[in-house]
């Protein structure tokens, strides 16, 4: 039996019944009484009879004050790591390390400590001679590639509202200060970040700043270790927002900083009001965001296209695309007056003919044996139509927005330069999703965390346990989760699940309803698949890495083959506007044998996922794992259950 006495820190179980039950530290303030009295880390005391202190552990002394190096605790388990990094955020100290692994755990606050004096503290430092610090993984980064002529990468994880995206932006700030050029190339690299921001972040329920897309940008030194160029890759844009958000959540930045930043006259050449005017911006009953200055942000928006070579033409024309989205989400089938006003807006900013615009929403023309057939389209067939152009201009600005950055920061390598040009990739990427109702938008995230998953564990574990086992070194072998076999029924096997989902979007008679009966034919004996629980059912399940997700197949094939109808690639074509033809331009010289010809969004994401995984796979890999203490998104508030949840699922 455990002797306690009065001050001694111990672990108390309290066999909550949570999915996630892990013990909590607590102290003894009582032990003499017949009874033992402890007060818990979360306040409440509890009574406990000595015969019945089963479920009282003494607590190892590092785990009493925290440590730096999660490494370095006596009790290395869920319990002694949830403990170690409340003791420390509560302290405002955010960030610990696990070996070479940094855990960041977001404050929802600007923090004094990345200031130009910390950027020298953390120059040129192995990881642990400083407190553990977002530089310190910058700046191993950028040495290690100086020292070892090896191109380096960053992988930031984490769920929505963690932090990611201001980790990357940091990581970005410490390599163009440490660079020591104060170039124009460095500005720009820079100044890439809110034009990105301005139109693939949006407020969320989890996020006023979420990513809704993800993206690796590889920065590029000279032999002198200056920054001479980057590129950006993009994945996977969130296209539905533009038409739909879910309550208290807005649309992108960029529509409610137009119409709060651009000037009068340019706004009523656009025939533009307030945000609350707009059915698209306004679903979510919710116009504004705390902490966001809409006004401020356009300016920043504006001044960074410049810097990265929008001209004022362009501009312009991202301005009436932008507008013209807007009068089409206002769009209604009410009455001839009512669609004339917004019609007629929506020809100012397109540029297309009044007739091809009301023919293209109310009627589908179909192509059989060469004969053109049209027929009516219903009001929410209509409406359907119009979501789908809308989706599809926003998607196809966004890619030529991300080209044009590229345009100006992407120096070709010469062939002398790619001998000696080294290269430092971040990837800021969309962590693992399990919402009340998940879609086909959720397994291709899964999917991407899944490779992520695989890289990290093969990384952290199997190379090194192979290592061991080539060089015949005596060691304790170590059980980790490997999800290959989930991988393999994804994406690697033949007849695997997005194979299986590709083939069924490209038959014309192919539905839901025959993906999913496919689907279930050929996995239902995976133990990583879960089958639909009869006939009627819609859902299929997966095991994941980080715990079972069930997909809604309703709506799978539609995102997927992401194809817009041949009415209105036409009616593109015969817009008189040249910014709109040059973003559709693919489109329309595929022409009518668009839906054939596109590919998937599948495999597109696939393929992208692919070149991205040898990418990381030939540089040295660092790993900075996001970690959001709340769903309030207040500062230095914990709650210890959600903080359990969220890093108990990145240890598994």
């Amino acid at each position: 039996m455990v002797i306690l006495q009065q001050g001694d820190n111990v672990w108390l179980d309290l066999k909550t019944g949570r999915e996630f039950d892990v013990p909590v530290g607590a102290v003894v303030k009582l032990s003499d009484s017949g009874q033992i009295q402890v007060l818990d880390d979360e306040g409440r005391e509890h009574w406990i009879f000595p015969q019945n202190a089963t479920n009282i552990k003494p607590m190892h002394p590092t785990s009493i004050h925290g440590v730096e190096d999660m490494i370095r605790l006596g009790d290395l388990n869920e319990a002694g790591i949830l403990r170690n990094l409340l003791i420390r955020y509560n302290e405002h100290v955010i960030y610990t390390y696990t070996g070479s692994i940094l855990v960041a755990v977001n404050p929802y606050q600007l923090l004094p400590i990345y200031t130009p004096d910390q950027i020298r503290l953390y120059t040129n430092k192995k990881i642990g001679e400083m407190p553990p610090h977002i530089f310190a993984i910058a700046d191993n980064c950028y040495f290690n590639m100086q020292r070892n002529n090896k191109d380096q990468c960053c992988i930031i994880s984490g769920e929505s509202g963690a932090g990611k995206t201001e980790s990357t932006k940091l990581i970005l700030q410490f390599l163009a200060a440490i660079s020591g050029q104060h170039s124009w190339i460095e500005q720009q690299v820079l100044e890439a970040t809110p034009i990105l921001e301005a139109f693939g972040n949006a407020k969320t329920i989890r996020n006023d700043n979420s990513s809704r897309f993800g993206k690796y940008i590889d920065i590029h030194f000279n032999k002198r270790g200056a920054i001479e160029g980057a590129k950006i890759e993009q994945y996977l844009l969130e296209k539905s927002r533009v038409c739909r958000q879910a309550p208290d959540e807005r649309n992108y930045h960029v529509f409610y900083c137009m119409l709060k930043g651009m000037a009068p006259e340019m706004k009523a050449k656009l025939g533009l009001g307030l945000a609350t005017d707009y059915s698209y911006l306004t679903m979510g009953n919710c116009t504004e965001c705390d902490g966001r200055n809409d006004l401020r942000e356009y300016s920043s928006i504006l001044s960074a296209m410049k810097v990265l070579m929008f001209t004022e033409t362009e501009t312009w024309e991202i301005s009436k695309l932008l507008a013209a989205i807007l009068h089409m989400g206002n769009l209604r089938f009410e009455g001839l007056h009512r669609v004339a006003i917004v019609v007629s807006l929506i020809l100012m900013c397109q540029q297309v003919e009044p007739k091809d615009v009301m023919v293209c929403l109310t009627t589908r023309t179909l192509i059989t044996r060469g004969e053109s057939v049209t027929t009516p389209l219903s009001m929410n067939q209509g409406l359907d139509v119009r979501d789908a152009f809308v989706k599809g201009i926003y998607g196809r600005l966004f890619v030529w927005i991300v080209d044009k950055i590229n345009a100006a920061i992407y120096r070709p390598p010469s062939c002398e330069s790619s001998l000696i040009r080294r290269s430092i990739g971040l990837l800021d990427i969309f962590g693992f999703e399990n919402f009340f109702v998940n879609s086909f938008e959720q397994l291709c995230i899964n999917f991407a965390n899944e490779n992520l998953q695989q890289f990290f564990v093969r990384h952290v574990f199997k190379l090194e346990q192979e290592e061991y086992n080539l060089e015949d070194i005596s060691w304790q072998h170590i059980e980790f989760t490997d999800n290959q076999d989930a991988l393999d029924m994804i994406a690697n096997k033949p007849m695997n699940i997005i194979s299986l989902i590709d083939e069924e979007s490209k038959f014309p008679k192919g539905t839901d309803a025959t993906m999913l009966y496919k689907l279930n034919s050929q996995h239902k004996l995976n133990s990583n698949y879960i089958p639909p629980k009869n006939s009627y059912e819609t859902q299929f399940g997966i095991q994941h890495f980080a715990g079972v997700v069930h997909y809604e197949s309703r709506g799978f094939l539609e995102k997927n083959r992401d194809s817009l109808h041949t009415d209105i690639i036409q009616l593109v074509h015969s817009s008189r506007n040249k910014f709109i033809k040059q973003i559709f331009q693919a489109d329309v010289a595929m022409g009518v044998e668009t839906r054939k010809r596109s590919p998937t969004l599948s495999s597109q994401f696939k393929r992208s996922l692919e070149m991205l995984m040898r990418t990381l796979s030939v540089c040295q890999p660092f790993f900075v794992r996001c970690i959001k203490p709340n769903e309030l998104k207040k500062p230095m508030v914990s709650l210890f259950v959600l903080l359990e949840l969220e890093t108990i699922s990145c240890l598994v």
